[in-house]
């Protein structure tokens, strides 16, 4: 049980970020697009309602004139051309319709389909409305993520996804090790591909962000799969889980599928503001749910956590990007300091985390799925490395690649990256197969290139 009462520690954005306008630009939404697997949909949700209703204005227009003309050729004597007129006006006619029946399909689906989650509720909204994060109707990030967003760049982006890239994904399924999943007193941490990790610390079991689903999206039965295949366990095989540690809500973060196998196995589920609802929707009960803003510390089960910023967005549909909170996490027991960088571009508030709770024993840094044109939401291999060094980092385990394919870098080239700057940097690295636990205080952690040497 949650045994101490929340703190409500703010820091200043002024203290973060240098003093810019609170106001988000970045218009980046990370949902299903292109062939189910490209993850990064530079449309913008608001823009494709305002596209269908200009669609149906000019559609509107061009019926007008044409059923002007019906009525006064009606009158005249020629009945080939009032034929002429009326087909094209059934044509557009008969566009309309389906337009319309496309956009009620679109509200059905959105509403009625689990996968989704739950957008807050206006009570509920309410209350996150209180929150220094909630500007303008929405959760934003302190400093704009600036990034041009315009129809070329768009077209850009789907244009080289739609690209071949031989080195996108692994031609053969990554071989796993197999995991320590027992609890102990020994802090341990067993990465399972992109940001799912185990956590046992004072023999306690926690879950990081556990994404075990076959593909992010919300139709994850298209489209490729994950890197490995599948998980080096069985979700029988589990310990029961003190805590689900949740980043935010992007299907790559929250599986539904994942969630529905592994609820009845979970005390309790530890997000940021707002995506409680999802799991709610999912059949986890209100109690086993606590929902926390960035710098509220609290104490669970022993361990010490704070909730700590990010730089990023949150949404699973049209309608709901911003409507939840993002974060980071830092989770101390009595042997050890875990920071858990959850998804983020590089910004200030690493150095400002690790003043405040550094140093770390460990860090899970985000490294990979990065582009440079949208580099502010997600860090560089060089850029983690500095990250971890800001929080005051001594081990550092990449994450975030591995899995999926959600940008257009070759599979391995976070892993790369990131090896060579924290050996530039005198930064101590572990590099772990998927389902290879590393034994945080341990002389030897794993660091083989083990990306290299596969058939």
């Amino acid at each position: 049980m949650i045994t101490s009462k929340m703190k409500s520690t703010k820091i200043a954005a002024a203290e973060l970020y240098p003093p810019v306008p609170q106001l988000i630009r970045i218009n980046l939404q990370l949902r299903f697009g292109l062939c189910f697997e490209i993850a990064y949909d530079y449309f913008q949700m608001n823009v494709w309602a305002r596209g269908l209703i200009v669609l149906l204005s000019r559609i509107a227009k061009k019926l007008e004139p044409n059923f002007a003309n019906l009525r006064y050729t009606s009158k005249s004597k020629h009945t080939n051309h009032r034929k002429v007129k009326l087909g094209g006006a059934k044509k557009l006619l008969l566009t309309l319709v389906i337009v319309v029946v496309l956009i009620v399909a679109i509200v059905l689906v959105m509403y009625g389909y689990p996968v989704f989650g739950r957008r807050p509720s206006n009570e509920k909204a309410l209350k996150l409305s209180r929150s220094p994060q909630f500007v303008q109707g929405k959760f934003q990030n302190p400093a704009p993520a600036m990034m041009e967003v315009n129809l070329k760049t768009t077209l850009g982006i789907l244009r080289d996804f739609t690209k071949s890239a031989p080195n996108r994904r692994p031609s053969t399924p990554l071989v796993m090790d197999a995991p320590l999943l027992q609890k102990d007193t020994e802090t341990k941490v067993t990465w399972f591909g992109h940001s799912a990790s185990l956590l046992t610390i004072d023999g306690k079991a926690l879950l990081l962000d556990p994404m075990f689903g076959r593909a992010p999206s919300p139709f994850p039965w298209f489209g490729k799969g994950r890197y490995s295949g599948g998980l080096p366990f069985e979700v029988a095989e589990l310990p029961v889980i003190d805590a689900i540690v949740l980043s935010h809500d992007h299907y790559d973060h929250l599986d539904y599928g994942t969630i529905l196998k592994i609820k009845h196995k979970v005390n309790k589920f530890l997000v940021p503001l707002g995506v409680g609802g999802h799991l709610e929707r999912w059949g986890v009960p209100p109690e086993k749910i606590a929902e926390y803003d960035w710098w509220d510390e609290f104490t669970y089960d022993g361990l010490t956590f704070a909730c700590t910023p990010a730089t990023h967005f949150s949404g699973r549909s049209m309608t709901d990007r911003g409507a939840t909170l993002w974060c980071s996490w830092v989770i101390k027991g009595e042997q050890s300091n875990v920071f858990f960088s959850g998804d983020s571009g590089y910004s200030p508030h690493f150095e400002a985390i690790g003043r405040k709770y550094g140093p770390f024993d460990v860090t899970l840094m985000e490294c990979g799925q990065y582009d440079k044109r949208w580099a502010d939401i997600h860090m560089l291999p060089e850029e983690t490395v500095q990250a971890h060094q800001d929080v005051k980092g001594k081990l550092l385990i990449p994450i975030h690649w591995g899995a999926f394919t959600l940008a257009l870098h070759d599979w391995f080239d976070p892993v790369e990256r990131a090896v060579k700057a924290a050996h530039g940097n005198h930064v101590r690295i572990a590099t772990p197969k998927i389902g290879q636990t590393v034994r945080i205080h341990a002389d030897e952690v794993p660091n083989t290139a083990w990306w290299r040497m596969r058939g």
